[in-house]
């Protein structure tokens, strides 16, 4: 059990309390005010009651939800597979790897199925040496075994890999090519967001124009580095939020099954022969299709 008494602390419960406990989002709060695993001074509480000092709150912490994972028979588009490393293109919807929220369904369970992997991510994540958002499709690359992934995972940190993306942002952009360097973190607004704060992570995101449209452009984008949510966050920094962007962009958007980012190119060294691997994935259909329609001028 944690307890808290409430000083200087004003607002929703809800709020304070995920202020309070970082390591529950709002959502969990309110399912835990709902159950009664979170009292005040001794009593149920709804999310919205106006904490006052000396309010003395009391947390049973819910028990860790378990997650057994299976193999899936899902369809993978393997782009390039031996017995150390696999290419997989994802597609956008598909989450990367079993959480709350996401049990299965996910490209790890569908990995599971096809082929052995490493261990060194433990249960969860096996295999997976890095991840991109489920609304983003594109090339990730699979480690088999635990000698390639502590290859793979040290070259993502030598920053000798390549991770080249395709985005489709709002407005049109001025510059031709610039650099985004700008520290990401949580957001003080929001613990479930990223954002530029001052005492972020470092966070490097190149880009180039590629085309542009009466009301968006499309760029090429190089991760220098990898921070979560990285080029949605710098992109909306900018002022050039990605298309389709649920949780970065603006309501009113493209049509489409999810944001309109895409991880075309991914290159990297063989952990076991030595040899540099580069791939590229075309874009998904429903990518292709609203860049033709932009052609003809259609938005809608």
């Amino acid at each position: 059990m944690k307890e808290f008494t409430i000083t200087d602390q004003t607002g929703r419960l809800d709020q304070v309390l995920s202020v309070v406990f970082p390591e529950y989002s709002r959502s969990m709060i309110k399912k835990m005010l709902t159950s009664n695993d979170i009292l005040v001074n001794e009593q149920s509480a709804k999310p919205r009651y106006q904490v006052k000092a000396g309010d003395h709150v009391e947390l049973t912490e819910p028990k860790p939800q378990k997650l057994d994972l299976e193999a899936e028979n899902i369809p993978l588009d393997i782009v390039y597979e031996d017995d150390d490393v696999l290419v997989v293109n994802k597609p956008a919807g598909m989450v990367v790897h079993p959480a709350a929220g996401h049990p299965d369904h996910t490209l790890v369970n569908a990995l599971l199925y096809h082929c052995p992997l490493s261990q060194i991510n433990g249960k969860l994540r096996p295999g997976i040496v890095h991840r991109i958002d489920r609304d983003t499709s594109g090339l990730l690359m699979v480690a088999k075994n635990d000698q390639a992934h502590r290859s793979l995972s040290q070259q993502l940190k030598d920053k000798t890999t390549s991770r080249y993306y395709l985005a489709l942002v709002h407005g049109n952009m001025k510059e031709n090519r610039g650099t985004i360097d700008a520290p990401l973190g949580r957001s003080p607004k929001d613990r479930k967001k990223q954002a530029v704060v001052a005492n972020g992570r470092k966070a490097v995101t190149h880009f180039e124009v590629l085309r542009r449209y009466q009301a968006y452009t499309l760029i090429k984008c190089q991760l220098e580095t990898g921070r979560t949510h990285q080029i949605r966050v710098h992109l909306k920094y900018i002022g050039h939020p990605v298309a389709g962007d649920p949780v970065y962009g603006p309501k009113k958007t493209l049509a489409g099954k999810g944001q309109y980012l895409h991880a075309a190119e991914l290159g990297f060294t063989h952990p076991v022969t030595g040899d540099r691997l580069d791939f590229k994935a075309e874009l998904p259909d429903y990518f292709k299709n609203i860049l033709s329609r932009l052609d003809k001028g259609i938005t809608n």
